[in-house]
This record gives structure tokens, sequence and C-alpha cells, in this order.
């Protein structure tokens, strides 16, 4: 009966409190793809992604029913930082439905039109209000319907103090009148409040946030580089230094005054194989995350070392590695010899069959592609020939009796049709493939089967094709598998190379792509394709794991098709649409939604792709 009145006392005075409005909420999940749209067609920068914003306390004013029903203490406001643009997971901010949907339509159209972020908050907004408005008149409709909603639900001026009233006072001309307000009235009383969130405006990047890590002496242990699923809230995370307690038994508190704790785990994901199942609920009630390094280095460094296969287990490196630039978009510059990639081949392959319960699939696979293979043809009306063309003889013949003179050759010639094209397919050999995704196969289980049809429908075709492999450790160390190049042929020792190939580590698609595109330029072909097979999005142990990892790979795609190459990428990452339509076009990549099923569709897809 308790729980019952309680809950029937909490539901009444929080909506009677007021500022929310559950039912006509909008689900940023709904309008994601929308406000992505409307972001970059108003002029966003491309490269941003849509995700959810945090929820933090803003201190200001609220009224009784909200102090009493203990709500409205946080908002949850949009930003733009450099890598993402955050907009709340929920607007539910106007009774009217449509109003809450029009607020995230709004501050996409903003955050597209917001040019210095360096002005003061006020300023800043001001001026991106006056920027969207003047590039989009027909936004202005809207926009004055949100103004006028939003003015109805703050506290008045009347209800507040001198300093503050003259505050929120600016703030209402500033919405109503876009650039009309170069200075806010200070606040001088010590119990000033600070003024309440306007969820119209974009609010600055807290300047602690966590950035991430770069290259540093301490290396982490490897982990796989798959894409995570997306999560249905996000966190604020900063970067701390180590918690000090040289003598913990020496505590003194009064736990009464203990409004919070937080607890100091050492944790080390890449070898924790047995994730804690209540982590979400528990992160769900943490407003930030902190993270930090322990300063134990040299136990870093052992369990890395030890995770590292042997030089005699490991694959044969082919010289002593290539220099290779990387893109830096912060700098907009093309960093010279910033990585090196080390070429391997297996060690000691040998020779292999074709596994038994392929070679079905693969008998199919050459009679299908055994149409695509180069035939002869005959060409009439040729000047010379090992046979006569006699269509051609009696249209002579006919021409020469009515008194015209012949201009076409009497005989028959064959010709080979050649189909000039070359691939280069490049595999994503990251520790993610190490992922099963099924009873019996894993990723790299499947990517093994893939290259193996693949190799058996090409040899049917005769078409010239190279296989490759890479995963990385940073941008010292990215390996790059040789499985065949276009030298050789397709053979036993290339199929146990690819029986060989085993998940290596992080995922520095940049670099690889670069490699893969000079091989693939020196072919001497009409059409060169590069196919790429991949499980997630560019990642590597320093800041590559982030947007400069997207951006690098975007400008190597771009490098990739200035040469003359048709880029196509194949995943089966569900969350690649996030990421793959900015990297190689809408129509530069597929997505296979069932893993297992890669195998079979590779080689079909081939031929789709070169299609005359």
């Amino acid at each position: 009966m308790e729980e019952f009145v309680g809950k029937v006392w909490h539901n009444f005075i929080t909506g009677a409190a007021g500022g929310r409005y559950p039912d006509a909420a909008v689900a940023l999940k709904d309008v994601e793809k929308t406000a992505g749209i409307l972001f970059r067609a108003f002029g966003g920068d491309a490269g941003l992604k849509v995700a959810a914003a945090t929820a933090e306390e803003h201190g200001a004013r609220r009224t009784l029913l909200q102090r009493i029903a203990g709500s409205n203490e946080k908002a949850t406001l949009a930003r733009l930082d450099a890598e993402t643009l955050r907009l709340p997971p929920e607007v539910a901010v106007f009774p009217d439905k449509s109003l809450n949907r029009d607020l995230y339509l709004w501050l996409a159209a903003l955050a597209a039109c917001d040019e210095d972020s360096a002005l003061p908050w006020h300023l800043r907004n001001q001026q991106a209000t006056l920027n969207t408005l003047r590039h989009f008149p027909g936004l202005r409709p809207r926009y004055a319907r949100l103004v006028d909603a939003l003015l109805a639900q703050r506290i008045g001026p009347e209800a507040m103090a001198p300093d503050e009233a003259a505050q929120e006072t600016a703030l209402r001309q500033a919405l109503r009148e876009p650039g009309s307000v170069t200075q806010l009235p200070p606040l001088y009383r010590r119990e000033s409040r600070p003024p309440q969130p306007i969820p119209l405006w974009l609010i600055a990047s807290p300047a602690g946030a966590a950035t991430p890590l770069g290259d540093q002496d301490g290396a982490l242990p490897p982990e796989g580089g798959g894409s995570d699923p997306a999560k249905p809230q996000a966190h604020k995370g900063e970067q701390v230094e180590t918690p000090q307690n040289e003598n913990p038994f020496l505590i003194m508190f009064r736990a009464e005054s203990l409004l919070s704790w937080g607890e100091y785990v050492r944790v080390n994901r890449a070898f924790d194989e047995d994730p804690d199942p209540n982590a979400g609920d528990a992160a769900k009630d943490m407003d930030r995350i902190s993270i930090m390094r322990d300063g134990q280095t040299a136990v870093s460094r052992v369990k890395f070392d030890l995770d590292l296969p042997s030089a005699a287990e490991d694959d044969a490196p082919v010289g002593p590695g290539i220099p290779l630039p990387e893109w830096d978009y912060r700098k907009n510059l093309l960093l010279p010899e910033h990585c090196r990639l080390q070429p391997l081949i297996a060690r000691d392959a040998g020779s292999a069959e074709l596994p038994a319960e392929l070679k079905k699939t693969a008998h199919r696979l050459r009679q299908q592609f055994a149409a695509l293979a180069p035939a002869r043809r005959w060409l009439k009306a040729q000047q010379d020939g090992p046979e006569l063309d006699i269509d051609n003889c009696v249209r002579n013949l006919a021409d020469k009796a009515s008194g015209q003179t012949p201009d076409q050759g009497a005989y028959l010639a064959q010709a080979r049709c050649e189909r000039d094209l070359a691939c280069l397919l490049l595999a994503d050999l990251s520790l993610s493939t190490d992922a099963w995704v099924s009873d019996t196969h894993r990723i790299i289980d499947v990517i093994r089967e893939s290259l193996l049809l693949f190799s058996e429908a090409m040899s049917a075709t005769g078409d010239r094709f190279g296989l490759y492999g890479f995963s990385s450790l940073k941008r010292q160390n990215v390996r790059f598998h040789l499985v065949k190049d276009f030298s050789t042929r397709y053979d036993a020792a290339a199929r146990a190379r690819i029986l060989a190939l085993k998940p290596g580590y992080y995922t520095r698609m940049g670099a690889a792509l670069r490699q893969a595109a000079r091989i693939l330029a020196e072919q001497p072909a009409q059409r060169r394709l590069l196919l790429l097979i991949s499980d997630g999005k560019p990642n590597d142990l320093d800041l590559y794991d982030s947007r400069y990892g997207i951006e690098d790979t975007r400008m190597a795609i771009m490098e990739a098709r200035r040469m003359g190459l048709q880029p196509f990428c194949v995943t089966i990452d569900r969350e690649a649409g996030a990421y793959l339509p900015y990297l190689f076009g809408p129509a530069g990549f597929t997505v296979i939604r069932k893993p297992e099923e890669l195998p079979a569709r590779l080689p079909l897809l081939y031929a789709q792709l070169t299609r005359q």
C-alpha cells in the first residue's frame, strides 16, 4: 500500500510541477536520420556524427512544485564539438509533439550555421541564430513558434531577484531579437542562480572532458576493433589522476555527511573476457565516468609482450617496412612517412586443398563464372583471315555487278574477347574477427571461406586478382599480409596462406588502403576494383579510434579514386550505415546482415560490380 501511494504521489507531483510532457515526447532515434541529413544539407561538417547528449545539473531557479517534486534539476542540451553533434536523447519540452520535433530540426540547422564556438555562450548562439535565419528564411515561422512556446514556460523576471531578473530579461530579448544583446547583466549576489537552460541554444563542450588517448609510452594491450552496439544514453567522461591513499586505515569522515561515493576499480578491458552483466545498470546511475592511468607501465608492458606472438611463430616479414603518409584533418595536412607498413607472408604455410565442405559451392561458382571467361568470336568483313565471309562475298559480287566498288573485306577472322579487369581484395584481420557468428564459425572463418570461394570463382573468369589482409598496432606497426599477388597464380600454396590467416590487432584502415591502392594502380588494366572486406570502423590504440581515423580513411579512398581505381566495401557491421556513406559514398558499400552468407555472396557481388 505504501509503495502504491508513493507512486501515485510521485506521478501527481511531477505532473503538476511541469517542465516535461512525456505524452508528447519525441526520441532522437526517430529523427536522428532526418536531423543528420538536414545538418549536412545546411552546410554542416559531413564528418560529424549525430549522437545523444548527456544530462547535466544546471543550478538554475526552479518553481516551488519542482523543488517539492525534486524534478528539473538537470537539463539535456545540444552540444557541438570537433567530432559529434550531440542532441538530447529525448525532447519533451513542449506539450505539442510537433514543437518537440521542430526543436530537433532547429538545433540541427543552428549547429550547421554555428561558425565561431570561441565566442561567449550568448553571443555565439545569437550569431548562429542570425546566420540560420538569414540563410534559411523559411525557418523563421518555426523559430518564432518555438520561442513563444519556450518563453511561456520560463519563470518570469517578476519572480526573481533584481540581478537575475535583468539577466532573464536580456536572454528573452536575445531569443526574440537575435543579435540585440551584446552583454549579459552580471550576477552580483552570492546567492544568485544562473539563468534557466535554453533548449533552443547550443552549450559549450566541457573543458574537462576526456580526450582520446594519443601515442603514449605506456602501451595498452590489444583488443578487438569491431563497432559496439549503439548505447541508448551517453555519459560525461573525464581523465583524472590516480587517487592517492598512502594510509588507507586513516579514514576520518562522518557517515551522515557522505552525499555521494565513487569506487576506484583497476580494470584491464583487453583481458576481461567476462564483462559484468550489471555494468550497464550501474552506469545509468552515474553522471560522470572517469578513467585514469595507474602508472604501472611495467606490468602493462609484460602483459602486452606476452600477448604478441614470438618471432618464430609470427608471419615472416618481407623487407624492412614501407613508410606511408597519414591525413591529419585537424591540421588539414598529409603527414609524410607518419606510418610504417610491414608486409608479411605466412611462415611455412605449405600447401592445402580446398576444404571438403566448400567443394560443392566452389564447383557451382566455377560453372557460373565460366561464362565470364574470355572466349573467341568471329569478326566479319575482314581484309584477311583463315576463312571466307560468304555473306560479304555475295554482297561484294552484287556491288560489282551494279557498278559499285566493294569497300568491305571478304574474310572471317577470330578475335579473343579479353576482360580487361584487375581486382585487389583487402581483408580486415583485426582481433574483432575472432568473434563467433554461429555455433561453428567465427568471423575469421567466414573471411577465409570467402577468400577461397572468391579465388575459385576468379580462376574461372581468368581475371587478374590479388589477395591481402591487414591489421595494426599503432602507426609504426601496420601489418600487411600477402596472400596472393598479381604475379602468382592461385594454387595450393595460396590456399594454404588463406587458411593460415588469423586475427590480428586493430584496424588502421588508411595505411592499408594506400598500400593496396599503390599495388593495384600498377596493374595494366582498364578497370581496377579495390574490394575491402571489413567488420568494423577504422580504429587503433591511439587517437585513430575517433574522427581522426574516419577522416584518414576517407582521404585514402579519395586518393584511390584519383588514381582511377574503384573502391568498394563489403561489411558485416550492422552499424556501418553511420559512417560508410561518408567514407565510400551511398553506392560504394554493401552491408551483409548475416555474416555466414558472405562466402556465397562475395563472388556474385563481384560479378555485379564488373558487369560490362
